[in-house]
């Protein structure tokens, strides 16, 4: 009998740990494809959406007088990619900025939002990429033409998921912490983003094969969002259609934002009426 309740007890925990990891994988999968998006800069893109065959093998996202920026091979290729990394090592990278060897991650990755995504999340997104197929992909390294910090600050620890109740709380953690809204909506200023003076006030240009897009104001100034119901709000993020039937174009991550859940949309809607209404800079 005792030899059977301690099989029992083996068998219970063991499933109690698989239904722990499937947990976060399910987490991992939705941010991923969804408000995280990770792959909007990490994945070759196409006019159709994602290059097949390339989830997060890296590609140029970015340039300007300031910067060229890469997104880096981010599968699990040994090497070209972060296959020989640790997941202490790729959570420091994605909150943090450094790489393993020390050195740091330049713009437009987002440390002022991924610092205050919680423990629980940024483990998810690990367990994700962890499934993700290797791909052999060499991406140059980013040249920076403006002056890099010493680090994006101190580490970071034991961070929290907001109550969902607590609105405003997480209506900031959806959009800043995981969906890093601000990091095209915000105009940079010496290479740093102006949060303190223009959050979400827009004028970022992207240039691309598309030409070049503006990133819009998306606070509740009459240059932003203020006539927009919840819902033109909601059909925008999700589709990249406008009220007025034209259509947003490229880096906004519509492949990805229309999979976002009903209460993190909310959470979202929620934010962008309380940011405060800022002009959009004029060029």
């Amino acid at each position: 009998m005792k030899n059977v309740t301690g099989l029992a007890l083996v068998a219970a925990l063991a499933w109690s740990s698989a239904a722990a990891a499937e947990s976060l994988l399910a987490r991992g999968t939705y941010l991923m494809n969804s408000i995280v998006a990770c792959g909007n800069c990490h994945t070759p893109q196409t006019p159709d959406g994602p290059a097949p065959g390339m989830e997060l093998a890296g590609q140029k996202v970015f340039e300007d007088p300031t910067m060229t920026a890469y997104a880096p091979n981010i599968t699990q290729d040994r090497e070209t990619g972060i296959g020989t990394w640790t997941d202490a090592q790729i959570i420091t990278a994605i909150r943090e900025g450094t790489r393993p060897d020390g050195s740091l991650i330049g713009p437009p990755m987002p440390f002022e939002q991924y610092r205050h995504m919680s423990d629980r999340d940024v483990q998810a997104i690990v367990v994700y990429l962890r499934t993700v197929k290797p791909v052999t992909n060499t991406v140059p390294k980013s040249v920076y033409n403006i002056p890099l910090p010493p680090a994006w600050g101190p580490p970071v620890t034991g961070v929290t998921t907001p109550d969902k109740a607590d609105l405003p709380a997480y209506g900031t953690y959806v959009a800043e912490a995981l969906g890093h809204c601000n990091e095209c909506h915000t105009p940079m200023v010496k290479g740093r983003f102006d949060f303190a003076n223009q959050k979400g006030a827009g004028g970022f240009q992207f240039p691309g094969p598309w030409g070049v897009s503006v990133a819009a104001n998306i606070t509740p100034h009459e240059d932003g969002i203020a006539e927009y119901t919840d819902a033109e709000i909601e059909q925008v993020v999700r589709t990249g259609l406008r009220p007025d039937g034209s259509r947003l174009m490229p880096p906004m991550g519509v492949h990805y934002y229309k999979n976002i859940a009903a209460d993190d949309m909310k959470a979202i809607i929620a934010y962008l009426r309380a940011l405060p209404p800022v002009p959009t800079p004029q060029h």
